[in-house]
């Protein structure tokens, strides 16, 4: 670890083979990325209480440093949340044991909440309730970002359907920091579609938060080692389950429910049982599925969510089955036949897309009867292309890792820059299409098409213009369809329902080793888009008027600039 950066990152760089990206380049467009990737925003007046507003909840939530044990020795210096229940059911808060991550919050659809969140950091700070459909001001815009001291009272009613969302903060530039070092918090909303089904709870339903972190030798959190860390993400080299390490559930003879959130900020998981029993699939980031869906594993990119039926009444007390991620490809970038991302993480000891236990569930105790699973769970109504506003003309989200920062339709993010075809009609359905700009894609319909036109009126903005080469390397073309990455990318406001995956034929080798994992049919507001790869969905945009973001949920992405506006007007 006493090795300079700059010479370990040149050693990486020879070992790979990078031909056409020369050392100096590469160096030169990390740092212009890391520098231009934070434009100010406006402060905002934070907001305050209405006095019209009669919550059913009303809750007290602080952003705070802290430290406690993870690791034998010394504690670990953390931030977290903390929350105070000032009117509401008694099960509104449950705290994780032994864990940084903030509590679980239980809400009710229907509930009218308050949140009174204190910055006590001594950096900006606000908070994002990720997957809920609250108004524009209330959804945890950067712009909205406060102050030591300062508090922003948040108010809203639950829309959503039954599901698990989380809580996370959303400053500009800081976020994923802010995320690593232990930001982030579960929500669990019930309805009664679902409490009709009379699924595991209580002891029976257990949140599984998947993180990747690592460690110093004094027990302190390491995070950015050098500046592709801000290119490819951090890769932390411990797996932490719930905010500890080699995590293992207890279990009786019977159904559990295990919810499942991706909280890494980078890193995707492909999980499967370790004996091959398949995983069987209740719902997605936006709730329940029509019905359950058997998969022989289940890819997890950041900010996704899983509801997972877990059945250990076959098995002996004593008995144990493991979690794990299986091996995968095709995420990192891949430059003169050789993997860049794999040559960058030599020295992880976990690296992307590798094997390695996730948690191990341990059969302790023998029960009577257990639940049967439903054969049906729910009724999605399902959208066709012709129920958009715009079936001919889709509303395009270009993404692009440009010379000079991580891109979403040709432009790094800046506030008050919305683009002609950021602008979304209230009350509409739309087709959404998410596509790599370099030309090497192909349409949803198999047709080769030219991708330009859908970039009309975005502008190309700092980073993209000039010869388009990066460090002497081009960014069009084939060379740069192998500077792509995996992109897990996150809507703000409703949820959407995938319409359609399209993979480039270069790519269908790694594709391969992923594709079975996808569950497109239920509701998401994150999806994973792999390099090659070209997604068609349809979202509403309804309720509400205002600033809604779209972004990269690998957070060092989203604090590089792949990041955008929509204005629904």
């Amino acid at each position: 670890m006493n090795e300079p950066i700059d010479a370990r990152r040149r050693r990486l760089l020879q070992y790979s083979g990078l031909g056409l990206l020369t050392l100096s380049g590469f160096t030169g467009w990390l740092r212009a990325m890391e520098s231009e990737a934070m434009p100010s925003l406006p402060k905002m007046a934070p907001n305050r209480a209405s006095p019209g507003f009669k919550p059913d909840v009303e809750i007290e939530l602080s952003c705070r440093p802290g430290s406690l044990s993870i690791l034998p020795g010394a504690a670990t210096r953390v931030q977290q949340y903390a929350a105070h229940l000032i009117k509401g059911p008694e099960n509104t808060l449950t705290n994780l044991p032994a864990s940084y991550l903030g509590p679980v919050m239980r809400l009710q659809k229907g509930q009218k909440i308050r949140i009174h969140l204190r910055n006590e950091l001594d950096e900006p700070t606000i908070t994002h309730w990720h997957g809920l459909h609250v108004p524009a001001s209330m959804d945890g815009h950067p712009r909205y970002a406060v102050d030591q001291g300062e508090t922003f009272v948040y108010e809203f009613e639950v829309l959503n359907r039954a599901g698990l969302y989380l809580y996370h903060p959303h400053p500009h530039g800081a976020t994923a920091s802010q995320v690593y070092h232990g930001l982030a918090g579960a929500i669990l909303v019930n309805d009664e579609e679902e409490r009709a089904l009379d699924l595991p709870s209580g002891e029976y339903e257990i949140p599984i938060v998947i993180q990747d972190r690592s460690f110093d030798e004094h027990n302190q959190l390491r995070y950015l080692r050098g500046m592709h860390d801000r290119m490819l993400g951090f890769y932390g080299d411990r797996i932490l389950v719930n905010g500890r390490p080699d995590f293992r559930i207890d279990v009786a003879t019977r159904a559990y429910r295990l919810r499942f959130m991706n909280g890494s900020t980078a890193r995707i998981y492909k999980l499967a049982w370790d004996d091959g029993t398949p995983v069987t699939v209740l719902g997605v980031d936006g709730g329940l599925l029509e019905k359950p869906v058997n998969k022989p594993y289940v890819m997890l990119a950041p900010g996704e969510r899983l509801d997972v039926w877990a059945d250990f009444s076959g098995r002996g007390v004593g008995s144990r089955l493991a979690m794990r991620s299986r091996s995968f490809s095709g995420v990192l970038p891949r430059m003169g036949g050789h993997g860049m991302g794999g040559a960058m993480m030599a020295e992880n000891e976990l690296p992307v897309g590798s094997d390695y236990p996730i948690f191990t569930a341990h059969v302790i105790r023998k029960v009577g009867a257990s639940p049967a699973l439903p054969t049906r769970l729910c009724k999605i109504a399902r959208y066709q292309t012709e129920d958009a506003a715009n079936p001919k003309q889709p509303v395009p989200i270009g993404i692009s890792e440009g010379p000079m920062a991580m891109l979403l339709n040709g432009r790094a993010y800046a506030y008050d820059d919305v683009q002609p075809n950021e602008r979304i009609p209230f009350d509409t359905l739309q087709l959404i299409e998410i596509f790599r700009p370099e030309g090497a894609g192909h349409s949803g319909d198999g047709e080769r098409r030219d991708q330009q036109p859908a970039m009309a009126g975005m502008g190309m903005g700092r980073g993209m213009r000039g010869t388009g080469m990066m460090g002497g390397m081009r960014m069009g073309g084939a060379t740069g369809m192998m500077m792509s990455m995996a992109h897990p990318i996150h809507m703000h406001g409703q949820a959407f329902q995938i319409i359609s995956r399209t993979i480039h034929e270069a790519h269908t080798e790694a594709y391969a080793s992923v594709r079975d994992g996808f569950i497109d049919h239920g509701w998401k507001d994150t999806v994973l888009v792999m390099p090659g790869e070209r997604v068609r969905l349809i979202k509403p945009f309804r309720d509400y008027k205002g600033i809604f973001m779209v972004h990269c949920h690998n957070l060092e992405h989203e604090d590089a600039g792949m990041m955008r506006d929509f204005h629904i007007v």
